[in-house]
């Protein structure tokens, strides 16, 4: 039976862990990191403005905000299980609908209805880890679940522009159409496997002290929820704005990387693509890496130092403009890349606790949001303005840098 360990010696968290991976793969990876390899085709298909692409992962953006917060809650009030599910579904359908788009407006709406489907499956997803796992082991079981960013990323990076040259200029249609049948398979798996505590199962989380002393009785430890508490908390609100700073300088890297390559550069659709899938390949493992060194050097240190090491990727990107600069970045960035969110859902679940877990992620989610919304609208109306995507990058380098500052006030929890 499926809600049962699977083994004396295998907990069950670790099944949860690894279903919130294929979440990710499918929230992340497909409904988002996608978007910037079928951004040039959907471009010159529908003959849009950067600022209106800009526009586009805006309104994704927005989507993602508001669920993001709302989500968290849901999923602390209803279960992971049932809120993921269904935002999985909501996305599949969404994704499929955006390759029917004749207009900016359907196309508009539709990135916003994906983008309220992507919070609320994400976050929620990447809190597993502080559901099911002790303190000691957070980072890295986080980290498993955030390398399904970089999975999806790399299946992007090899199928989309396989789609797009088989399909000419309608290419970037059928890429919707595949990456949201992908994503509808995978909340059939989400409805499947996913349990929302280890209390449903009369279990302990991984880790705990007191594992040793075998299960607990279903449901114990069960209280009201405060939801009050983890809007009153100041470190919280920090962790928040530590948390702004890579949702805006990120996604501006991640929204004009390939239209930079191909349109300013030169380089071809299937070498971006292929850039872009090796993004996506290191990315698998940047989650495990950072969150582990952040059990180990604290939270601090280590979301400052991943702060430092992006700014690198982005200002190689903008200031060593051969290919062996490009590589280069590509690589610091794809083993980076999932750092800091891995980091702040295992701090936001240091601060809050277990049961609070998706709401504390979520309400700093909200400013990670508002970065990522205004990100790429500023990236794409700077690149306008000037002509050249230098500036963005250095843009989110500068913006990088202020986050590793900010990280060093990080509080460690009590």
């Amino acid at each position: 039976m499926l809600s049962k360990p699977a083994g004396r010696h295998v907990h069950y968290g670790w099944m949860v862990i690894f279903t919130g991976l294929l979440v990710t793969i499918g929230a992340h990876g497909f409904g988002r990191m996608s978007y910037t390899l079928i951004l040039p085709a959907m471009r010159d298909g529908l003959h849009f403005t950067y600022a209106e692409l800009g526009l586009l992962a805006t309104g994704n953006f927005v989507g993602y905000l508001t669920m993001a917060v709302i989500g968290g809650l849901l999923a602390a009030r209803f279960g992971t299980r049932l809120v993921i599910s269904l935002a999985l579904v909501l996305m599949g359908i969404t994704l499929i609908l955006t390759g029917l788009a004749e207009t900016f407006t359907h196309a508009l709406v539709m990135r916003l209805l994906t983008g309220l489907g992507n919070g609320a499956a994400y976050v929620p997803a990447m809190a597993l880890g502080s559901v099911w796992f002790a303190t000691r082991l957070r980072g890295f079981a986080t980290g498993i679940v955030s390398a399904g960013i970089g999975g999806g990323t790399m299946i992007a990076g090899l199928l989309v522009p396989v789609i797009l040259q088989a399909y000419g200029v309608e290419g970037w249609r059928f890429a919707w159409f595949f990456l949201g049948g992908g994503v509808l398979a995978i909340a059939g798996i989400a409805a499947l496997l996913l349990r929302n505590s280890p209390e449903e199962l009369g279990l302990r989380q991984v880790g705990a002290d007191a594992e040793a002393a075998g299960p607990i009785p279903k449901g114990s430890g069960a209280a009201p929820l405060d939801w009050g508490s983890v809007y009153k908390m100041p470190r919280v609100w920090y962790l928040g704005l530590v948390y702004f700073m890579y949702g805006f300088s990120y996604i501006i890297y991640m929204t004009f990387f390939a239209a930079y390559l191909e349109k300013e550069v030169g380089l071809s659709k299937t070498e971006a693509g292929a850039m872009w899938a090796l993004v996506g390949g290191l990315s698998i493992f940047c989650g495990v890496i950072w969150g582990g060194a952040s059990d180990r050097l604290g939270r601090a240190a280590g979301a400052a130092l991943a702060y430092l090491t992006l700014a690198v990727a982005y200002s190689l990107m903008a200031l060593l403009q051969v290919r062996f600069g490009f590589y280069l970045s590509a690589v610091v960035f794809g083993l980076t890349a999932w750092s800091i969110p891995t980091i702040m859902a295992a701090t936001a679940g240091d601060y809050v606790g277990p049961r609070l877990a998706p709401a504390g992620l979520g309400f700093v989610t909200l400013f990670f949001g508002v970065g990522q919304a205004f990100g790429p609208w500023v990236g794409g109306w700077l690149r306008d303005a000037v002509g050249s995507f230098t500036w963005p990058f250095l843009l989110a380098c500068g913006v990088s840098v202020a986050g590793a500052v900010l990280s060093m006030g990080l509080k460690k929890a009590k």
